[in-house]
């Protein structure tokens, strides 16, 4: 196959390499804004780089990954489901509703595929999590917690486009509760702080948030974020029922210390990013997409997935601006 990618900066630039190594792959080709980024990932990966998003479209692609700035997903998900191509797209579609529900419908018209990239669903611990709810193995479910720490602030002009800390950063979280329960978020209350670092201020964001969720069968979750976890890249998730109780994302390089004289040690090489911690999902993900474009398999995490996660975070969004519970009946679906 011939894929085509469209943006090369971090996560751009590490889905080249996979592409490039992967044995359904025969040839690639980049493209991006800053042109000299295009090219030195063009020479490290052997693609070709070309000038424009639409050269890349007319390059005679099977398929278009797409990792390019968040605000030109939307427009660039239509235009290549016009042209009748497969796309893979990093989350999220669109910051806002109106978007994202014009680009599914975009999508919806050309009868084409959008799979989006929420890379925790081919993480072995949230598989092997969702695999022990769904079979019982905890009984029934009462309580799960999850848990995104960024090590550090990300840089001040990308938080006025990042859309806020629940829509860019704890809808992974709302993705992958989703997922591992079976069950629907029917409603948050949420609040955060701005009580770090003056840029998300300056933003209008925040630094730390706490949602409280109720899903549709009772149980309670609870999902916190911060940009400002100086011991490391901390992504978790606990799951406990009546039977037995589990976690994701414990292991020797987790960045959290035990206060416990017999408790184990600081990890010696704690988790410094996303990309270390996910790569063998982010891996898996592309291999998925790349099985959808054969036709060998059914899409794993379909357009309408990131809608749903993106009213939950504009549930929590609303709840934080109004102090009080919201509803998902209260966000439009449609």
């Amino acid at each position: 196959m011939r894929i085509g990618l469209i943006g090369t900066g971090r996560i751009g630039s590490f889905h080249a390499g996979v592409l490039a190594h992967h044995p359904g792959v025969d040839s690639l080709v980049v493209t991006d804004p800053d042109a000299g980024r295009a090219s030195q990932v063009a020479a490290r990966t052997g693609a070709v780089a070309l000038a424009s998003a639409d050269e890349v479209l007319a390059a005679g692609v099977d398929a278009v990954v797409i990792a390019s700035a968040t605000s030109a997903h939307a427009e660039l998900i239509g235009r290549a489901a016009g042209a009748g191509l497969p796309v893979f797209c990093e989350k999220p579609i669109a910051l806002d509703l109106p978007g994202t529900l014009g680009a599914l419908r975009e999508v919806e018209r050309a009868g084409g595929v959008l799979q989006l990239g929420f890379m925790r669903r081919f993480d072995a611990g949230y598989a092997a999590a969702r695999a022990a709810v769904r079979g019982g193995a905890l009984g029934r479910l009462h309580t799960v917690r999850a848990a995104t720490s960024d090590p550090a602030p990300p840089p001040a002009a990308y938080l006025p486009l990042s859309g806020g800390l629940f829509r860019d950063c704890l809808v992974h979280d709302f993705d992958i509760l989703r997922w591992v329960t079976g069950r629907e978020v029917s409603e948050v209350y949420a609040t955060g702080s701005d009580a770090g670092p003056a840029i998300f201020r300056a933003a209008g964001d925040v630094d730390t948030a706490a949602a409280l969720l109720t899903l549709d069968d009772g149980t309670l979750a609870t999902a916190t974020a911060t940009r400002c976890n100086g011991a490391g890249y901390d992504v978790r998730m606990e799951l406990a029922g009546e039977r037995d109780q589990i976690a994701v994302g414990l292991d020797d390089r987790t960045p959290l210390t035990s206060a416990e004289p017999q408790g184990p040690p600081a990890p010696a090489k704690p988790w410094p990013g996303f990309l270390e911690r996910f790569a063998p999902a982010y891996e898996a993900e592309l291999d998925a997409f790349l099985g959808v474009v054969r036709g060998e398999r059914a899409n794993p995490c379909d357009g309408r997935e990131a809608l749903h996660a993106l009213r939950i975070a504009e549930a929590c969004e609303l709840s934080r601006a109004e102090r009080r519970p919201v509803r998902l009946t209260e966000i439009a679906e449609a």
